[in-house]
């Protein structure tokens, strides 16, 4: 007979795999409407932020409620914060596995530089406009250059800080989420 600790870790692990294999969809996708199916500048802001903030929200919220519900309905906010812990931590291996090994080294090898291309071409209409602000717009496409230019350059020590900065940052929602999701088993008097 398994524990509950033990539910929550298999369910977990597996809500895991699924939502770091719709991340990767998520990220593909965005990558895809960005670099070739539009030329907006307003879709090429709201496109990532509907596919890296509003959707895999949304998700994450659905694994939680069905994970809680598929173990029984009631945990401690300890076991909530442990299985949503593990199932970013899953979600964050499968993503970065393919996103940024499978997909962006091997089927997009050229994809920062895509979306550098996209992004100036974007850019480059928003300058036409007028009435915009020449100089801000040239601060911020300098400060957007030298982050794709850090992108290309990725060190081993600026990938192993952007790991450990991940690690910290998916504790502290699932710190969040835990407590979001806890549900203790009811205590009746008597």
């Amino acid at each position: 007979m398994e524990t509950l600790e033990q539910k929550i870790k298999i369910n977990f692990i597996k809500n895991g795999l699924w939502l770091g294999l719709i991340l990767v969809g998520f990220s593909v996708l965005s990558f895809y409407i960005i670099t070739m199916v539009t030329k907006s500048p307003i879709i090429f802001v709201v496109a990532p932020i509907i596919f890296s903030f509003a959707l895999p929200i949304i998700v994450v919220l659905v694994f939680c409620f069905y994970g809680r519900k598929k173990i029984g309905g009631y945990w401690t906010f300890k076991q909530a914060t442990t299985g949503i812990f593990i199932m970013f931590c899953c979600a964050y291996v499968v993503q970065t596995v393919g996103r940024d090994v499978i997909f962006a080294r091997i089927i997009e090898p050229h994809m920062v530089d895509k979306t550098e291309k996209a992004y100036l071409a974007a850019s480059a209409i928003i300058r036409a406009q007028p009435g915009t602000n020449q100089k801000q717009l040239d601060a911020n496409q300098a400060e957007v250059k030298k982050n794709f230019d850090e992108q290309k350059n990725l060190t081993i020590g600026m990938f192993i800080q952007g790991v450990l900065f991940s690690i910290i940052f998916i504790f502290v929602l699932a710190l969040i989420f835990g407590a979001l999701f806890k549900r203790e088993v009811p205590v009746y008097p008597g």
